[in-house]
């Protein structure tokens, strides 16, 4: 039987040589091919984030250490005593796959229907890069080889997320503004990491109200890009799995169309045979310091706290940050909000120690990915979103005359939580 790994890697090959309609037909055709596993690869968004593979044989005490791991209880047990992964309930933190002794759970893959799309050529595809990707194919792949990668690959072209980072600074700064008035009052910010705002929204309910009702910024991203192209198509690339549970969500499905981890563009770049350290660059880099950090722990805090200076340098109250990464510490922080322990007022989870670098999909050490996106954010001309031109034009081109108007009701950025 093919393991589940190198049916993926021959779809994969024929996608990029443009041979995929074929292959599949000869590997539905073939008897030791999984037809659960082809299913996984060719129909992803029918399954959860994280899939079994095949028949899990371990004994109950094993299956239970599995399931105790879930935090948001998505592992559970079907008629026939089989471990199952509840679709509505996983987010995809990937503890499950890591627990699994047998190998038996893998994240789900979505290559094979965006290669689908790129070869049709019907649409324009745009990769939306997560700001924690610098130096993660090497050191020498700058952003503008790795977008000349992209567009080898097919790809219209590729779009860093920074930039909607940073319009999502300006929005929650705008909303810290409008909400906080005395020392008792506090936000939950809304933007960036799944699991944070999972948590909250299964876990934590009667913290909901304070979460500002913004998109993250990889939503963010893939509705301006369908805003200013109406056929575009939109692939959002990271290192984080929960990635793809939040692009399913109802509200905002409409958005990104495909995700996928560093690890499988690595995949892909290798079956291409392309190395992006040896093409040329090809530079759009608009975004400021603040976007660029919030790959980081405590980068969004900082950038909000740092954009309320400059929008409202006279404000009385200014932001008193708190943060916490990692499944264990987030919990602590938002009891310690119940238990009125915390001091912040403006308060920021991450689900990966280290934030957005220490996803489990990241190809390089989180010490040293924050290390690169800090060295990168220095780079930046810009210090804040405000400060950058770049942002304020395409909030024009969008439709927003102020930064003022991020806070009317039924816009793109808008994101009302139950």
């Amino acid at each position: 039987m093919q393991t589940f790994s190198s049916l993926y890697r021959r779809l994969m090959e024929a996608g990029v040589n443009k041979k995929l309609d074929s292959e599949i037909k000869k590997a539905g055709a073939e008897a030791d091919c999984d037809p659960h596993q082809l299913s996984c690869l060719l129909k992803p968004r029918i399954q959860p984030p994280v899939v079994r593979l095949g028949t899990c044989d371990c004994p109950p005490e094993q299956q239970d250490k599995c399931a105790s791991v879930c935090f948001f209880s998505a592992i559970r047990h079907d008629e026939n005593g089989q471990v199952t992964i509840a679709k509505e309930d996983c987010i995809g933190c990937g503890d499950c796959i890591i627990a699994c002794e047998k190998n038996n759970l893998a994240e789900i893959k979505e290559a094979v229907p965006m290669f689908t799309l790129i070869n049709e050529e019907k649409h324009p595809v745009y990769a939306m890069i997560a700001p924690a990707y610098i130096s993660q194919f090497s050191k020498a792949v700058t952003p503008g080889k790795l977008r000349s990668a992209f567009k080898q690959l097919g790809f219209a072209g590729m779009v860093e997320v920074a930039l909607f980072a940073d319009i999502l600074t300006l929005k929650e700064a705008l909303e810290f503004d409008k909400s906080i008035h005395t020392d008792k009052d506090f936000m939950l910010t809304s933007c960036c990491c799944p699991m944070w705002i999972a948590m909250i929204k299964k876990v934590y309910r009667q913290l909901v109200p304070h979460l500002p009702p913004s998109v993250s910024p990889m939503v963010a991203c893939g509705k301006a890009i369908k805003a200013v192209e109406k056929d575009a198509k939109t692939v959002f690339i990271g290192p984080c799995i929960a990635k793809k549970a939040e692009a399913r969500e109802p509200d905002i499905a409409d958005a990104v169309d495909f995700v996928l981890t560093f690890e499988e563009i690595r995949d892909i770049l290798e079956a291409a045979a392309i190395d992006p350290a040896k093409l040329e660059e090809d530079n759009r880099d608009h975004s400021s310091k603040a976007g660029i950090r919030y790959a980081v722990t405590s980068g969004v805090s900082e950038a909000v706290k740092n954009t309320l200076k400059k929008l409202r340098p006279d404000r009385e109250i200014q932001i008193r940050s708190g943060h916490a990464d990692g499944i264990r510490a987030c919990k602590e922080m938002l009891k310690s909000i119940l238990d009125g322990t915390v001091q912040a007022n403006f308060i920021e989870g991450m689900g990966c120690v280290g934030g957005c670098v220490g996803g489990p999909k990241s190809l390089i050490d989180k010490d040293d990915a924050t290390v690169n996106v800090n060295a990168y954010g220095k780079q930046a001309a810009y210090e804040t979103p405000i400060d950058n031109p770049f942002v304020i034009e395409l909030l024009k081109q969008l439709g927003f005359d102020t930064v003022e108007k991020l806070l009317e009701e039924d816009t793109m950025f808008i994101r009302k939580f139950d």
